[in-house]
Formats: structure tokens, sequence, C-alpha cells
């Protein structure tokens, strides 16, 4: 076990064990920064967007989604992404997958709420093809990290009849995380709608794709540090993560351009991030290449995970009690924050 001394993204580690054969048992202070992923819910503003099927998000629309809820959702969602990680660094994370967000103007209102104004998040949005008119993003605190580049990779898949299924881009989101080369892929894949069966061969291209995009991250840099997280649809042993993507579930003797599945052993646990019909999935994955695991303290490593699920982020009464506490629920609005528990990582490396 370690003790542990928070300061802004510094924290010390009194060591009580030996991470490899050439440490000595000593305290030293370590950079930490923490990387999360957020379903938000359908974050989505109160005006009719007529090229997309947003009319449920709107005021006259099913969902009678007026100015005031939406002011609401903007605040609550605001104050998880404040909370997340804070046990670790004492501050929010540092990096930030989204999905189910509308728009440019709905991230902009979100970091520009009293709950983040002072971060000083940036944010990388790219509008994609999504018939919902949901999308992927990124928000990155400028303090730590510097986006060189980024773009959006088209998941082309068809329904059984060969018709266009139009769904999420993946993010891909390349930068400097404190001057250290890092890469990021955001997913939302295709849902379960239909069924789990009839609807996983999306799931199981989204995964070609994820993995086409980390082979040529790599052929550019065989040990690249990679972070692929998202709301994937799929549980950390279903085919698209263990069979595609080829994660595993631990880190020993894992090579830089393998990776691996940190969620995994919290699934084994019993562990989720949405629950329906009292089963728990844990869709909300973040995975990591092999570079990230292996112990240089000069470098940032792979340290842990978690879910972030405190106490206002779950139904306290009722028939979804102990499930997240959810904008709507059976229908009716019930002023909760998602249906899904945000996850997180923490890296961490020796200070300068």
């Amino acid at each position: 076990m370690a003790t542990l001394i928070r300061h802004a993204g510094l924290f010390c580690l009194g060591f009580l064990f030996l991470f490899c054969e050439t440490y000595e048992p000593e305290t030293k202070t370590y950079t930490v920064r923490t990387i999360a992923f957020y379903n938000v819910e359908n974050l989505f503003d109160t005006l009719n967007d007529t090229l997309v099927y947003d009319d449920d998000r709107t005021p006259e629309g099913k969902d009678k989604w007026t100015e005031l809820r939406y002011k609401k959702k903007i605040g609550d969602i605001s104050k998880v992404l404040s909370g997340m990680g804070a046990d670790v660094t004492g501050s929010s994370p540092d990096i930030i997958g989204l999905c189910e967000i509308e728009k440019q103007e709905v991230l902009e209102a979100l970091i520009n709420h009293h709950n983040l104004k002072d971060k000083n998040y940036g944010i990388i949005h790219l509008d994609s093809p999504d018939e919902r008119g949901m999308d992927v993003a990124l928000l990155y605190k400028r303090s730590s990290f510097q986006p060189i580049s980024f773009q959006s990779r088209r998941l082309l898949i068809y329904n059984k009849w060969q018709d266009r299924d139009y769904t999420r881009d993946q993010l891909v989101v390349s930068g400097m995380l404190d001057h250290e080369p890092i890469h990021f892929i955001v997913n939302h894949w295709p849902s379960r709608s239909g069924g789990e069966a009839r609807s996983r061969p999306g799931r199981l291209s989204a995964a070609k794709l994820n993995r086409r995009i980390m082979d040529s991250l790599r052929k550019l840099d065989p040990e690249a540090k990679i972070i692929s997280m998202g709301d994937l649809n799929d549980n950390p042993n279903d085919d698209s993560i263990k069979l595609i993507l080829e994660a595993r579930n631990t880190k020993d003797g894992l090579a830089p351009e393998e990776l691996y599945n940190p969620m995994e052993s919290l699934y084994k646990k019993g562990h989720g991030t949405l629950a329906y019909r009292d089963e728990w999935s844990l869709f909300d994955q973040i995975l990591i290449s092999g570079s990230l695991t292996t112990v240089d303290i000069k470098t940032f490593t792979y340290w842990k995970v978690g879910i972030y699920n405190p106490p206002y982020l779950i139904t306290q009464t009722g028939r979804y009690k102990g499930y997240p506490f959810r904008t709507y629920a059976g229908g009716s609005y019930t002023g909760g924050y998602s249906d899904h528990f945000p996850v997180y990582i923490a890296l961490y490396k020796a200070a300068d």
C-alpha cells in the first residue's frame, strides 16, 4: 500500500512496497493526471435542428425539454466533472471524453459554468453524421495538455437492407500531456437497439475501426501511448473487446503495442456503469496501450482505475433504487444526471 499527500496534481508516495527491484524505499513527489469518460445522457439544448431527430429534446417535444431543464442539466453535469478525480489530485480531470452531446454550443455552456470556468478547459469537437444528432467530444485542461492534431474517423456500417446506418465518428486527438506525446480516441459505439445479437455486427465494425486507428498510430511510433475510451455498448468480455481489440486483463508481460483493459477486473467483481432489468453492465471503458503500463517514473505510467459513483449520482428510492440517477426514467423527467456512471484512470510520473 502507499500513503498519499495530494496537492495541485502532485502527490507523494511513501513506499511500503517496491515497484521493481531497482527502487529504494523512499518518498518521492509525482505528477498525477486523470483521464475520465462520461456518457452524459442526451446533453441537448432546446433548439430544434431540422437536420436530425432531436424533436424530443425541445419544449414542444415528448421530453418537454425546457430552458430551465437544460440549464439544470448543464449545472448537474459540470458538478460531476468538477468532482471526478478530486480524491486523487484535488482537482477535476485533465482530460475528459464525452458522448451524447449535441453540439459545440452545449460544450461551451458546460465549460463556462461556474463549476468549471476556472479550470480553463479547451474543447475538441467535430460533428458526426449520427441521425439523432449525438456527437463525441474531448475536453482538456490547457495547463496540462496541448493538442497537436485531431480528426474524426468515420464508421461506415449498413443494415440488412444495405442502407447506411448513420452513427458516431471516432474522435482521434494527439498532443502533449506535460510535454509527453499521447493519443486519445473517444468512442460511442452502436447501441444494442434491436437486441445484442442483432446489433453486434455494428460494434464489431467499430472495434475494427478502433484497431485500425491504433495500428496507424503505432506504425508511426511502435511505442505510441494510446488511450481509447468511450461507451462501447459492450462489456469487457465481449468479442469486440477480447477478439478484435485483443485487450488483456493483466499488465504482466504486456508488450508496448498490446492493449490493457483495467475495466475487466472491475467487471469480474460485479461492478458496472449502467443497469437494465437489475443487471449491471460496464459499457463505459478506458483501454490503454502496453506502453503506459511499464513502470518508468520519468514518463507517464498507469496507476489506478475507478468508477465515479458518489451517493448523489445514485437513485435512492423507488423502482430504480441503486441505479444511476438519470435525467429521464420510465418516460418521465426525474431531474437526475445520467443513466451512466463516469469512469476514470490516473497516470503518474516523477515530478520535474
